[in-house]
């Protein structure tokens, strides 16, 4: 089948195993003083391990692999102590795949071991594995309120922000956080030429953020998409792009997963700005039902 899984540059790797902490599965292994994936079995692709490599040399790719096996990752697992299992457990919470942690839950049952998740605080939780796409609702925006001390500096004004991490390829579309909600779609530019973005665009709104030209992996792009609609059930679609030609690949590729996706009904709009960051055109789009729907896991 073909996944997203890891690949090791070796020609970058300088043998630190500063990785081999940062995978509880046991994908990577130290042979020879360089970083190797042993097993494709082993390795789920949610990257646990890009933080830790100070070379770059870690990177997530979309190849013909095996598919993952969360009970064979366990019976590795569970042999290695309370703390791996922990950061493992963890690490599947961060990025919202629920399905494996109850398989990973139901291996613990099945030796009579308890659960150590279970007894951590969301707080703990949220702090290990990857920084840059571990995922977290940042309850402070809740409220949605532009109310701010009177002490506060411009510097501070009160972000829109709910939930991190916002790029597209980071963003676990199975997370709770997605379920039922408005997503806003935006291209990377858009939020720095519109002025008022968190105020006009963003409030009460889920973010993620792509750019049609410049990112790699558009098929990816359009299977999370399919995700949140199908499997989120996210609410609405709001799709924000510059005037520029090479931006109306993103809207085409939201249009795309809305035809391609079991739910039609989904409501989206597709908004442009121009580089003065005001809304220059709007457009309503209605589902085209797709001849062959996309599979997705």
């Amino acid at each position: 089948m073909k996944r997203r899984i890891i690949s090791i540059d070796h020609d970058k790797c300088n043998g630190c195993g500063l990785c081999i902490p940062d995978c509880p599965e046991g994908a990577i292994q130290m042979i020879n003083g360089k970083a190797r994936l042993v097993s494709d079995l082993f390795c789920d692709g949610l990257g646990a391990c890009l933080g830790a490599c100070p070379e770059g040399a870690i990177t997530i790719r979309e190849r013909e692999a095996e598919p993952y096996d969360e009970t064979t990752v366990m019976a590795h697992i569970i042999p290695q102590g309370k703390a791996v299992i922990r950061a493992h457990l963890s690490h599947l919470l961060e990025h919202g795949e629920e399905k494996l942690y109850r398989i990973a839950c139901a291996m613990l049952e099945k030796n009579g071991l308890p659960n150590p998740v279970l007894a951590t605080t969301p707080s703990d939780i949220r702090h290990q594995g990857c920084p840059g796409s571990r995922s977290m609702v940042l309850g402070w925006n809740e409220a949605g309120s532009d109310s701010r001390p009177a002490s506060a500096s411009a510097e501070n004004r009160p972000s829109r922000l709910e939930t991190w991490p916002v790029q597209l390829h980071l963003i676990p579309p199975r997370a709770p956080h997605f379920r039922g909600r408005e997503l806003l779609l935006s291209a990377d530019c858009a939020a720095y030429t519109a002025g008022d973005f968190h105020r006009d665009h963003l409030a009460g709104r889920v973010l993620a953020i792509a750019c049609p030209k410049l990112d790699d992996g558009q098929e990816i792009y359009l299977e999370k998409l399919i995700a949140l609609i199908d499997e989120a059930e996210i609410a609405s679609l709001t799709v924000l792009t510059m005037e520029v030609p090479c931006c109306n690949g993103l809207a085409q590729l939201a249009k795309q997963a809305l035809d391609q996706a079991r739910r039609h009904d989904v409501p989206l709009t597709w908004k442009v700005l121009n580089i003065r960051g005001e809304v220059i055109r709007r457009e309503e789009y209605t589902a085209i039902r797709a001849k062959k729907p996309v599979s997705y896991q």
